[in-house]
Parts: C-alpha cells; sequence; structure tokens
C-alpha cells in the first residue's frame, strides 16, 4: 500500500493551499459575517482550473483524479467552510451528475461551462417533505409533446441563486410495481415558471448560497433528462455516494483547521507561568484531535482511491462522510474548550469553524442516514 501523493496530486495541493491561504482565508471572516456569496473568489478559481479538477481536459477540465479533488475540497475547506461547501456542491452535485449520466451534447453545453469555471451548477433533490426520504419526492414532471412540465418545490438547495443550471428530481411516471419513477433533469436557471428565492438565515456556512425553488409550469425538451429515465433514483444514489466524500473532505479541512487553531494557541497562551500546551489535560486534547484528523483523512482518501479505481466504494464514503464530519464538529468544539474565553468571540474563528461543521453532521445524508447505509452495506 502506497500512502504517498503523486507528483500531479502534490503541485494540485500546494496550488490550491496557497490560493486558500493568499485569496480566500483573509476574507474567510467577512463572508461569514455578512452572509457574501463570493463570486469573484469562483471566478478566479476557475480561471485557475479549480472548479474543473476531475474532468477530462476534453469537456474543459484538468485532468485530475477523485482524490485530487478531495484534497482540494480539504485546502479550501481549512480556511472557509463557506466557499468550501459551494465548490463541494458545485462540482459533486451539479457538474458530476451530467459527466456521470449526461449525453454528449448535455456535456457539452452544461457540463464544459462549469469544468472551465464560467458557470456554477446545483442539484435540487430535498424538498419540504422528502429530506433523507428523497424517495418521497412529489416534484412531477409531465410529458408534453416534445417537452416535460415541472411542478414542485425544493428547498435547502446550495447555489441555485448563482448557478446557471440546476438539476432536479421529478416523479416522471410508474413503474411495473406502481412505485415512483424518479428521474433528474436538466433545467436553465432562466426557464420561465422558476423561482429562486435565499431568505434563509443560518447558523453557519453564512457565504454559501442556500435557496428554495418553485417550478410552476416550468417546461424544458425532454433532451434535458438526464441519463435513463427508469434508473434516475439510483443514478442520484452514485451521485450522493460522489458527494459524500466531498463532503467528508470538506469536514476533514474544518477538523484540520481546528487542530492548527487549537495548537497555535495552546503554545503561546501562558497561564500560571507556562504555556497551556505544558499542561497534560491540554495535551490529551490536541493528540486525540490530531488522531481523529489523521484517521478521517486516512478514511477520506481511501474511499477516493475507490472511487478512482471503478471500486466498490458507497460503504468507504459514509465511513468517511459520517467520521470525518463528525470529527469536524469535535475538534471545533475542543478547540473552543482551548481557547477558553477567546474561543466564544468571532475574530478567533474556531467558533465559526463549529457552526459551519454543524451542517456537515446533516447535509447530504445526516449522520443517522449514514449509518443506516453502513448497515445495509453489512447486509443488515
Amino acid at each position: 500500500m502506497n500512502f504517498e501523493l503523486t507528483k500531479e496530486q502534490t503541485m494540485i495541493q500546494k496550488m490550491v493551499h496557497d490560493f486558500a491561504e493568499k485569496v480566500i482565508k483573509p476574507r474567510a471572516i467577512e463572508i461569514d459575517r455578512e452572509e457574501k456569496f463570493p463570486l469573484d473568489i469562483f471566478k478566479q478559481m476557475g480561471e485557475l482550473g479549480i472548479l474543473g479538477i476531475p474532468f477530462p481536459e476534453r469537456y474543459g477540465g484538468s485532468g485530475g483524479d477523485t482524490l485530487s479533488y478531495a484534497i482540494a475540497v480539504e485546502e479550501v475547506g481549512r480556511v472557509c467552510g463557506s466557499t468550501g461547501l459551494s465548490f463541494a456542491a458545485t462540482v459533486s452535485l451539479g457538474a458530476s451528475p451530467i459527466y456521470y449520466f449526461g449525453t454528449d451534447d448535455q456535456k457539452e453545453k452544461y457540463l464544459m461551462p462549469m469544468a472551465e469555471g464560467r458557470a456554477l451548477g446545483s442539484f435540487g433533490l430535498t424538498e419540504p417533505n422528502a429530506g433523507s426520504d428523497a424517495g418521497g419526492t412529489k416534484t412531477t414532471a409531465v410529458e408534453d409533446g416534445d417537452d416535460y412540465i415541472i411542478n414542485g418545490e425544493k428547498c435547502f438547495i446550495t447555489n441555485a441563486s448563482y448557478a446557471k443550471t440546476i438539476i432536479v428530481t421529478a416523479v416522471t411516471g410508474k413503474n411495473d410495481q406502481g412505485r415512483n419513477i424518479i428521474s433528474a433533469i436538466i433545467i436553465p436557471t432562466d426557464t420561465k415558471g422558476l423561482t429562486i428565492t435565499s431568505n434563509y438565515d443560518k447558523m453557519g456556512v453564512r457565504g454559501s448560497d442556500t435557496a428554495e425553488i418553485v417550478l410552476d409550469n416550468v417546461r424544458v425538451p425532454k433532451e434535458n433528462l438526464l441519463g435513463d429515465p427508469q434508473k434516475g433514483f439510483n443514478q442520484f444514489l452514485y451521485t450522493l455516494d460522489g458527494g459524500r466524500i466531498s463532503i467528508a473532505s470538506l469536514g476533514l479541512g474544518i477538523a484540520q483547521a481546528s487542530l492548527d487553531k487549537a495548537l497555535a494557541y495552546a503554545k503561546e497562551r501562558k497561564q500560571f507561568g507556562k504555556s497551556i500546551s505544558d499542561f497534560q489535560a491540554v495535551q490529551f486534547k490536541l493528540a486525540d484531535m490530531s488522531m481523529e484528523v489523521e484517521l478521517a483523512r486516512n478514511m477520506v482518501y481511501k474511499a477516493a482511491w475507490l472511487k478512482d479505481q471503478d471500486k466498490p466504494f458507497a460503504k468507504e464514503a459514509a465511513y468517511a462522510k459520517l467520521y470525518a464530519t463528525e470529527t469536524a464538529f469535535r475538534a471545533a468544539n475542543q478547540a473552543i474548550q482551548v481557547h477558553g474565553g477567546y474561543g466564544y468571540m468571532r475574530e478567533y474563528e474556531v467558533e465559526r469553524y463549529l457552526r459551519d461543521a454543524k451542517l456537515l453532521e446533516i447535509g447530504e445524508g445526516t449522520s443517522e442516514v449514514q449509518r443506516m447505509v453502513i448497515a445495509r452495506q453489512l447486509g443488515c
């Protein structure tokens, strides 16, 4: 087993790390406080090829692999959870389904602008009454000649206000067993009847756009159907498996940031005549944080590697998502404790890590859902 990164992966890691430090980090507090989506940062990320890392060059991408992309999400998430979340969503949920299941025409029309950094993407799955139970989708797409007419509502959708396309899931019919056939359909955001509003007042990841979508007789051509209409549900389950790797990577980045902040503060903070890093109680916290971050990294990187090798990775993606995101929350909480009263203040940033990390235990399948996925993979 070789745990060493390739030359290309190391180059991507350094490039994204340097960009995150120089461009994103100085604005992270402002992005959170002002709930300001950093569109200009995403334009720069696009110009650098960061948004196209996991896609082939023939589709406008950088020709990297899943592991390279996971490393990039980790580096961005380490300095700003909001930017990291929108980055993960546009690649894993907005662009990847088109790459996995789209036709050549769909890839040229919709994937290439995202891979080249000229557009952002979004994925509309969650509904007011269909969260963890994605099979309970109520949005419908009814055939009308050469078109679909779509009606429904989506909520908690990342990037929708700034995306040029949204992939939505909708019921397109019934199968032989009488169950709903759920398909995925690409909708340009300038389509008539599509209303996008962003009025959520969130606890964390406040600089990442989160929107509600209302579809009122939205008409799109049937050619916008993504993949096999009979396999839409399985398609977005595969999409979510890949998305879990990216959310796990984001959790890993926040966990690493929490450890870095706590360690630096513990070394400089003096109490009772010496640095608090000399006290065993603090040392044990830091040791546990360091161990859990490293374990999370191994899980995330293994899941990404399995995906790159075309091996089954659903269980490992759930392992990674569950452990890395819960590690992020624990690490942020401990970082606040190490900082004491200062940890409660925004300028020290660790309280932001905690607020951002909490979403990761909910989005892309809650921790409880991850445990269900793992149990099913075990044959339960």
